[in-house]
């Protein structure tokens, strides 16, 4: 099962040693330099570790735009020695859970951006709920999901 624990003097040196695989240096910031976005903007995000096993093996983090308002998702990340295992999958419902709490603000739009040559992940995105919205940055296109209160079980059910 996978965990998010809040990133903390206790384990920041920790997401500063994950790696990413070869090819994907384009793909997203290493959380060295999310951290250092983190601390800008630490009234607004939330950066976890991403836990499995009690082991970090990846990293993500959480901010809350005030001005559209919407929560989204950045630097979303698994080791390389950790892919393939489904906790990226698991690490996005977790971070979707996070997010239906409203720790920021009200807002029921997570959006998140993918590179467009990262395939793998917008086909997780896509599987979550997430859709294009037509907006595009760069080498980047954008994705969101509208959710509600209710956890994925819950929703399911419906």
């Amino acid at each position: 099962m996978v965990e998010l624990k809040p990133i903390t003097e206790d384990n920041f040196l920790d997401a500063f040693n994950l790696k990413l695989a070869s090819g994907q240096e384009s793909f997203v910031s290493h959380p060295i330099r999310s951290l250092a976005q983190a601390y800008v903007y630490r009234d607004q995000c939330q950066p976890f570790g991403i836990y499995a096993e009690g082991v970090m093996v990846g990293y993500v983090m959480v901010i809350y735009d005030y001005d559209i308002p919407e929560y989204d998702i950045w630097h979303m990340m698994i080791d390389e020695s950790r892919q393939g295992h489904g906790y990226g999958r698991e690490a996005l419902d977790r971070v979707i859970d996070y997010i239906r709490t409203k720790p920021f603000g009200d807002s029921n739009r997570i959006a998140l951006t993918c590179n467009k040559d990262n395939s793998i992940a917008q086909k997780l995105y896509e599987k979550k709920g997430f859709a294009a919205t037509g907006a595009e940055y760069d080498d980047e296109i954008e994705m969101a999901m509208t959710v509600n209160g209710e956890s994925p079980d819950e929703e399911m059910r419906r």
